[in-house]
């Protein structure tokens, strides 16, 4: 059984950064590939970047240049580092398989307000 723990959200003020964790249980990252989502309220949920086995990463669009997925093997974590945030990062972020929807996880809010 899969089993995604995201974690790392919180408030932050624009223009300031977190990074977000995902530990996967009963699945490998290093052969999988791996994304972040995220869901604002009344919004539907949204790909927000994927890191493919090979280690190649594709962003979308609204994030790009600002946040970095990676992965670490031997801890079977996938990362988020999110950079120069904006009031319109503010949502609830999740991870899961790029291609298959495994049980989603409770998620780690964050939100982006001075």
């Amino acid at each position: 059984q899969v089993q995604l723990v995201e974690s790392g959200g919180g408030l932050v003020q624009p223009g300031g950064s977190l990074r977000l964790s995902c530990a996967g249980s009963g699945i490998r990252f290093s052969t999988n590939t791996m994304a972040w989502y995220r869901q604002a309220p009344g919004k539907q949920r949204e790909l927000v970047a994927h890191i493919t086995v090979a280690g190649n990463s594709n962003y979308a669009d609204s994030v790009k240049g600002r946040f970095i997925i990676s992965r670490d093997n031997a801890e079977n974590t996938v990362y988020l580092q999110m950079n120069d945030l904006k009031p319109e990062d503010t949502a609830k972020y999740y991870c899961n398989h790029r291609f298959v929807s495994y049980a989603w996880g409770q998620g780690t809010q964050v939100t982006v307000s001075s």
